[in-house]
């Protein structure tokens, strides 16, 4: 039987699978694998391992200009969750998290703020200003992971989850190195060579993972991979 391994973009899945409002969950994500592992041609083969990529939250605190004080950004919401979300997934048998990280490099002015902008000038405040944070090494982390795996042989087909064109020379290697390449861009319309170089497309509805917006009484739970 052959084997298979799933790769997940997590910036990706998680702008797919969830929203400001309603985050996604390590739930959202248990109800993909689910989904894709029931899928022809998936269903006759055998998952060697889902690997998660993503980063590290930004943990550092820095001046916001303008009178905004100091930005404790190890004390957001969003690190929270996202702590929460790398521990369930942590624990799941067949899993791996490859985690990158953020860089904070410094504050830009919100784009609507330009956009409704008149003239030739405009006035701003500490409100009109969001940081500039980058991802480090994630991608890299995904084209590695590629290669290993096909080169040697752990795993037969390579699924993709994402829909960033970045990672068509990854996968075009693992194709000429015999590997299947299986596409699953939940619902993003991708760049033509990212359908070019994938063997199928396996067609999931992003919304089938979206986990109702929890009120402060209610709890997720989360079973792990089947």
């Amino acid at each position: 039987m052959q084997n298979y391994a799933i790769l997940i973009d997590g910036g990706f899945a998680k702008r797919k699978l969830g929203s400001a409002r309603s985050p996604a969950t390590a739930d959202s994500f248990l109800r993909l694998v689910q989904q894709l592992q029931s899928m022809p041609p998936l269903d006759a083969m055998r998952l060697h391992r889902v690997y998660y990529y993503d980063s590290n939250p930004l943990e550092s605190a820095h001046d916001k200009p303008l009178g905004g004080g100091s930005i404790q950004f190890g004390n957001t919401h969003v690190t929270t969750q996202s702590k929460q979300l790398f521990a369930q997934l942590a624990q799941q048998p067949f899993m791996a998290l490859r985690l990158g990280e953020l860089s904070f490099e410094g504050w830009v002015v919100q784009r609507k703020k330009l956009d409704r902008a008149t003239g030739a000038s405009v006035e701003i405040c500490t409100d009109d200003l969001r940081p500039k944070i980058s991802q480090k090494g994630v991608d890299m982390r995904i084209g590695m992971d590629i290669a290993a795996l096909t080169l040697k042989r752990q795993a037969q087909a390579i699924v993709l989850v994402s829909g960033d064109s970045d990672f068509v020379p990854a996968m075009k290697f693992a194709r000429r190195e015999g590997a299947n390449l299986y596409l699953v861009p939940l619902g993003q319309r991708v760049k033509p060579a990212m359908l070019e170089h994938s063997d199928l497309v396996l067609q999931v509805a992003a919304h089938e993972f979206t986990i109702p917006r929890q009120t402060t009484t209610e709890t997720t739970q989360f079973n792990g991979w089947p």
